[in-house]
């Protein structure tokens, strides 16, 4: 997939990283339950970090989700007999996902919290968890064309050419919410 990245495209794939695998958690306080963690929760994950990292604790609890949410997105993958062509929210390539990487580098570089530096995110975690609202927030990411298959839920036809479209269509093929993690994925002809 070749696109042409810009630092707002970086911003909008990291907040819908973020916004996702907070969702996904589950534990004592669930949201969707599609991994048992409870790192963004207050008296959690949040709690062990504000300790740790009292200046960044914000950034790593976000980075730790995100991480659960990427090795569980890898893990259906590898059910997978060539797991390398299929594009996720999560799996989006070497080179763009370590673009990805080098933007959240400079972003938590600024000192900024997350909610400051991503306006995104604070529509989606700011006032916390409530299931209408987060669906609204995916539904109005679009409708893309869908259809499931052994690996999850496929996006039909070729990634676009517009990264943030891309983007837009693995958020909305997360919709509806099933009970475990829906791998949204495009499929790369060989």
């Amino acid at each position: 997939m070749e696109v042409d990245v810009n630092s707002a495209n970086l911003d909008h794939l990291l907040t819908a990283q973020f916004a996702l695998a907070w969702a996904g958690e589950g534990g004592d306080a669930p949201r969707l339950g599609w991994w048992r963690t409870e790192l963004c929760c207050e008296d959690g994950g949040e709690d062990l970090f504000k300790r740790l990292l009292p200046g960044s604790f914000a950034w790593a609890t976000l980075q730790a989700v995100r991480e659960t949410a990427r090795r569980s997105d890898t893990e259906c993958r590898g059910d997978n007999h060539d797991p390398d062509r299929l594009i996720s929210l999560y799996r989006l390539g070497f080179v763009l996902d370590g673009r990805a990487e080098e933007r959240l580098a400079d972003l938590k570089r600024t000192a900024r919290s997350p909610q400051e530096a991503l306006p995104g995110l604070k529509a989606v975690i700011g006032s916390g968890w409530s299931r209408d609202s987060f669906e609204s927030w995916v539904k109005s990411h679009g409708t893309p064309s869908v259809v499931k298959d052994p690996m999850g839920v496929r996006l039909r036809g070729v990634p676009p050419a517009s990264f943030q479209e891309v983007v837009d269509n693995l958020v909305a093929a997360h919709r509806p919410f099933p009970e475990s993690y829906p791998l949204p994925h495009y499929r790369m002809e060989s």
